[in-house]
């Protein structure tokens, strides 16, 4: 798997994907979310991956993974799902958070247990996607997920 820093030039690409997987685009242009994505073979983005600190750098809020669909029984959700908690450590969280209401299941494997979608709010209010999830009223339909980022072995 090799990931890229997303690009100004990336953006529209990566709206268009993100579009199609049916998740947030809120705040994709701001400096302060971080976003990485996969190429395939003829250059078309086929993951994505990426994350918001929270103000103090302690929380981070994983989002915009997604897979192509023939890429999904590959293992590539999980691979950039981990790029994303290994470079929110990098940059100093030490809790990663979630929204998910449809992949659970997925996110569980990957060590995130339920958590209260108020508290994911409280430790990151000026994230994109609860600034818009609050003014929505789409908050109290979310589901929220959880787990420590640990120090890698």
């Amino acid at each position: 798997m090799h990931v890229e820093r997303v690009s100004a030039a990336d953006l529209d690409e990566v709206r268009s994907f993100l579009r199609d997987a049916d998740l947030t685009l809120a705040g994709l242009d701001d400096p302060a979310v971080r976003l990485w994505i996969e190429r395939g073979v003829r250059g078309e983005i086929v993951g994505t991956t990426g994350f918001e600190l929270s103000e103090d750098g302690c929380h981070a809020l994983i989002r915009s993974v997604a897979v192509e669909v023939s890429h999904r029984v590959s293992g590539a959700g999980s691979k950039l799902a981990a790029h994303a908690m290994q470079e929110a450590r990098a940059a100093g969280a030490t809790r990663a958070w979630l929204f998910s209401r449809r992949s659970g299941p997925f996110w569980q494997k990957l060590g995130f247990t339920a958590a209260d979608r108020d508290e994911l709010a409280a430790a990151l209010p000026q994230s994109h996607q609860v600034r818009l999830f609050v003014q929505s009223g789409q908050l109290e339909r979310e589901v929220a997920w959880s787990q420590p980022l640990r120090s890698a072995p």
